[in-house]
């Protein structure tokens, strides 16, 4: 039998035995789209999370109280202690590092907002100007602390909160209250939306100090740290906890976390989590592949008169393997080109329910769910194959 002959003959096969087919089909389809439309899931979770941390600054550095092992822990809160607390003067000492371009000290709390005769529940942050360009954040209106005064009780509010407060008038020069304290709107925040799980469209920012009072601590929640290019990242972490441990009479009790670290921790994990979700959905090829080889050997039992008469006309064991595999490989193409369409149209559902996930699908996934359907079903072609190249012709064409 020449190739010719091999490919037409299976593809009749297939076409006589449509139920058959079709199941098959339907199996390594399902398959496929499953490997493609996890692995968009699992990708696209990966690169939003990516994408979030790289939209919270450039060369950042945060440093935080407490010094954590490889456990993430404190270790002296296991004796019960408690880690030094950073202060406006570790920031300060910070900011003076030629490595550090600028610093932002944050606090972070709760207190209510009122004004125009409404009243809300807001998070607060205290912090300085240099909080804006270190967070990538754009102010649509007005300023904050640009008169260098950092005592001034000034406030910058969300895009939302300053519609909701001031929705005919505008905010800038409004006053406000926060808690018991009275502060002048001197900005309002262009819309951001969700950024490292809080709206920033529904924050407030005042100076640090007026924060401190307000939550009554003298203490900082994090120091946000600038590297003056991401060359100097390392020697800039570097510098740091040595001039924390200098201020803090030598004890090292603090943790400096460098943007870079954080995203190759998420990447790494996210991208392992993706390649389990995918080996997961493969499962179902194996399955798949298991339904083809039973198929096929209740079709050698069936067509056992059909493979007596090419032998007898002269096909060799060789020409019926071919054929067999022939079949297979119509099958699986059929269905991993299906289940590569229908996994595409999975990922475009994902991306229109969730358009801040970026679910694409990665090329190798979809490559490998195709490759892998193939060979799923040849390798499962090879047991039915052989069976029916060792049947003997004439005991072949006299069984029905």
């Amino acid at each position: 039998m020449t190739l010719t002959d091999t490919i037409q003959l299976s593809f009749k096969t297939v076409m006589s035995y449509r139920i058959r087919s079709l199941l098959i089909i339907i199996a390594m389809a399902l398959g496929v789209a499953a490997v493609v439309v996890l692995t968009a899931l699992g990708d696209g979770a990966r690169l939003y999370v990516v994408n979030q941390f790289s939209s919270i600054g450039t060369n950042l550095l945060v440093v935080m109280p407490g010094r954590a092992e490889t456990s993430g822990a404190f270790p002296g809160a296991v004796l019960g202690q408690t880690p030094r607390d950073l202060t406006l003067k570790d920031a300060q000492l910070l900011g003076r590092l030629p490595q550090v371009k600028r610093y932002a000290p944050l606090n972070v709390g709760e207190a209510e907002l009122s004004a125009a005769n409404r009243l809300r529940q807001v998070t607060v942050l205290g912090s300085n100007a240099e909080l804006i360009p270190i967070r990538h954040m754009k102010l649509a209106q007005g300023s904050f602390l640009t008169q260098g005064s950092a005592h001034s009780a000034q406030i910058v509010l969300g895009a939302k909160l300053a519609h909701e407060f001031f929705p005919r008038n505008n905010a800038i020069g409004q006053r406000v209250r926060l808690g018991e304290n009275r502060f002048l709107v001197s900005g309002v925040l262009a819309p951001q939306g969700e950024s490292m799980g809080y709206n920033t469209d529904e924050i407030v920012i005042i100076p640090v100090e007026h924060a401190q009072s307000l939550f009554n601590t003298t203490s900082l929640f994090r120091i946000l740290v600038e590297a003056k290019s991401h060359n100097a990242i390392e020697s800039a972490k570097k510098a740091m906890l040595e001039t924390l441990k200098q201020s803090h009479d030598g004890e090292e009790d603090t943790t400096v976390i460098t943007q870079d670290a954080i995203l190759e921790t998420f990447d790494r994990i996210l991208h392992a989590l993706t390649l389990a979700v995918a080996g997961i959905a493969a499962i179902s090829l194996i399955v798949a592949g298991i339904l083809v080889m039973n198929v096929m050997l209740v079709a050698v039992n069936q067509r056992t008169s059909e493979i007596g008469l090419l032998k007898a006309i002269g096909a060799r064991s060789a020409d019926i393997r071919h054929l067999f595999f022939a079949e297979a490989l119509w099958l699986s193409l059929t269905g991993a080109v299906i289940g590569f369409l229908l996994g595409q149209v999975g990922s475009l559902v994902l991306r229109l329910a969730y358009p801040q996930l970026p679910a694409w699908a990665p090329v190798w996934a979809s490559l490998s769910g195709i490759l892998v359907a193939l060979i799923t079903g040849i390798l499962a072609s090879m047991l039915p194959a052989n069976r029916a190249a060792r049947l003997d012709a004439v005991q072949a064409l006299g069984k029905k």
